[in-house]
């Protein structure tokens, strides 16, 4: 029988947190977050260096003027949602069954404010000790992919996770003197049958006590879980109810949870409001590299690459600005991708100055191109992406991609009936082994684009001479007519008529050319054109 065990992460500060993991640049700086109205902003949340100068919760906006130096920074419900979903992903990297116990900022957007600035998720990581290791390695792991994501956190394993929960809310990440890449992060493991002992020196705080309860409890002398699980249970009861037995359940380690996993979709998405409007780009580039830094680690953490990346810019003025940016093949590379987006951007720039920006990302695989031993080495695909967004960006500005790929035959007898798709490159190398066909004389066609208009002479419905270029030809042989037609049932109708001649100039030079007309129209001599030549 596989005993219970459990992993709480825990972030506290969660909403400064998630606002500074995409700020790097204000790491070394005191910053606190301000929800409400102004001019009565209130501080919701702040780091450890705004904590370190006495900066508490709560405190107004008027009373921050005292403390110098300080960075403002309003709440934003968004850019915590996608924290949230990036630490549900991270910690579902570990175990199937993770429970989130604070609310969702996305289903919180009809209300200003969160009750709890902190962000807790309880892991089942029973059984997984042959996967990943024992406990203490599991936490070590699942301290390295929050930081990953920027985050500081606390791990704590236990067999309890009301008990991991307590001791998680107690500790506070520590400052080491070491170079390991764990510095300033806090785990700690409880042993089985040892959670009263684990929790007996820690504040009644860490229990959430409503004020009547605070308020009794200090009365009684009671300031630590020990003293309070050493209280007598009928007699608590007796004074404060069933809650009095659930609180001496959660100090004694001994309280009941019954896990409800939760179930979120996976999706690579990164926000940020920016802190004043931006209208250079190059600005706009340092936000993103920091954005697809993001993105880029989450999809490596699910053995994903990015196969296209939507950027949505939100303007002055209420606007939108949307470009979607898609490679021949997925990848993680951040150079290549900041300078698909740097191009199209510049291609494509917005009309107004950017209040905030939103990444999205659709995950392809990590697949490789696969080349033989004896076919032609291809261009590197990040290569040909970069090439082609340049050749995009002088040719086809505004055309929406249809202008730069390569031509397809549409499965029609129209002339000139083709699109154009983008390259792709190929996944598996071409067979090497294939026999290779034998070359054939043929006769070539140049098709002139556009058809040059010509004069015709016809006698009995056949053409008997033309003009081409200033200078006329007498037809000594004619095929035809070919009669071409189709869409007959739309206003695309078309129709055509067309003559293969070998004509000779007064000059004596020979040509072998291709006419038309438009049977549709009235039948007048100007309305043929040359449409190809023939070698």
């Amino acid at each position: 029988m596989i005993t219970a065990l459990y992993a709480c992460l825990y972030v506290r500060e969660f909403p400064a947190q998630a606002m500074l993991r995409l700020r790097p640049q204000l790491k070394d700086t005191p910053v606190v977050i301000l929800e409400g109205t102004p001019p009565r902003q209130t501080v919701c949340s702040r780091n450890a260096r705004a904590a370190a100068l006495g900066i508490e919760t709560g405190t107004t906006r008027a009373e921050l003027d005292v403390f110098p130096g300080v960075t403002h920074l309003p709440r934003s419900l968004a850019e915590e949602a996608s924290a949230h979903t990036a630490l549900l992903q991270c910690a579902g990297q570990f175990s199937p069954r993770v429970e989130c116990l604070t609310p969702n900022p996305n289903l919180c957007q009809m209300s200003d404010t969160i009750a709890d600035t902190h962000f807790c998720a309880i892991l089942d990581i029973a059984g997984t000790e042959k996967l990943i290791g024992p406990p203490e390695k599991l936490a070590k792991k699942l301290l390295h992919a929050a930081r990953a994501l920027g985050l500081h956190a606390v791990i704590v394993v236990s067999a309890n996770p009301h008990a991991a929960i307590c001791l998680a809310r107690s500790l506070t990440p520590r400052t080491t003197s070491n170079s390991s890449p764990l510095a300033g992060w806090s785990t700690a493991v409880i042993p089985p049958d040892e959670e009263a002992i684990a929790l007996q020196q820690l504040p009644l705080t860490v229990l959430n006590l409503t004020s009547d309860h605070a308020e009794t409890l200090a009365r009684w002398g009671i300031a630590t879980l020990g003293a309070l699980a050493a209280l007598p249970e009928k007699e608590l009861i007796a004074r404060l109810g069933q809650p009095g037995r659930c609180l001496r359940q959660l100090a004694r380690g001994e309280a009941p949870h019954l896990l409800v996993p939760s179930d979120p979709l996976f999706t690579l998405e990164e926000r940020i409001g920016l802190d004043s409007p931006v209208e250079i780009l190059d600005s706009l580039l340092f936000v993103l590299g920091v954005l697809l830094d993001h993105l880029i680690a989450r999809a490596t953490a699910q053995i994903l690459a990015l196969a296209s990346v939507t950027v949505t810019l939100a303007l002055e003025g209420g606007s939108t600005h949307t470009r979607t940016v898609r490679p021949a093949l997925p990848g993680n590379d951040r150079r290549l991708w900041l300078k698909l987006l740097h191009l199209d951007l510049q291609a494509h720039p917005p009309s107004a100055a950017i209040l905030s920006i939103a990444l999205t990302a659709e995950p392809g695989s990590t697949s490789k191109v696969q080349l033989g031993l004896f076919s032609p080495q291809l261009p590197e695909p990040s290569r040909l992406d970069v090439t082609l967004a340049r050749i995009r960006a002088i040719v086809d500005p505004a055309q929406g991609n249809t202008r730069v790929g390569r031509a397809v035959l549409e499965d029609t007898h129209r002339p000139d009936a083709f699109r154009i798709i983008p390259f792709t490159v190929p996944i598996t190398a071409p067979n090497a082994h294939a026999p290779i066909p034998q070359a054939q004389a043929r006769t070539a066609a140049r098709r002139l684009r556009p058809p040059e208009p010509i004069t015709v002479t016809l006698h009995q419905r056949r053409p008997t001479s033309f003009v081409f270029r200033n200078q006329r030809y007498a037809v000594e042989r004619a095929w035809g007519p070919w009669f071409f037609s189709g869409n007959w049932w739309g206003v695309e109708c078309w129709s055509i008529e067309k003559w293969d001649l070998v004509a000779q100039s007064d000059s004596g030079a020979m040509i072998s050319c291709a006419i038309a007309r438009n049977p549709l129209r009235p039948a007048t001599i100007d309305d043929w054109r040359i449409e190809e030549l023939y070698d």
